[in-house]
């Protein structure tokens, strides 16, 4: 029987759960959401790089992204933040939707299925 280790457990939901060498991170999105897409995706990404390191994973070890967009339209910029991001010859698989999110001020949100 293999263990499940959760961090940042809140009453709804745990920020990070490991489990059988796999990493899930919840959704992330950003606190400033003053910024533009590109400017909440970055902040988002620079969440998930943190996340990721406080379990000894990384962006290297990414097996799967779904990001939510509140408007497709912002598909462009906020890929601009993901291509200065993401590591060359490490991409995950991905999926992008657009999807009416639970702020709506947020223009971005991700969620991160990686290997520890």
């Amino acid at each position: 029987m293999s263990s499940i280790q959760r961090y940042h457990v809140g009453p709804r939901l745990s920020e990070i759960v490991v489990h059988n060498n796999t990493v899930y991170l919840a959704g992330q999105v950003a606190e400033t959401l003053e910024k533009s897409v590109r400017g909440q995706a970055e902040e988002v990404l620079t969440a998930i790089d943190r996340l990721l390191g406080e379990v000894g994973s990384d962006k290297q070890k990414l097996l799967s992204v779904t990001i939510y967009l509140a408007d497709m339209a912002d598909y462009d910029a906020m890929n601009e933040a993901w291509s200065a991001w993401v590591s060359p010859g490490h991409t995950p698989a991905r999926a992008t939707v657009e999807a009416r999110l639970a702020d709506p001020r947020y223009k971005v949100e991700m969620s991160v299925v990686a290997a520890l």
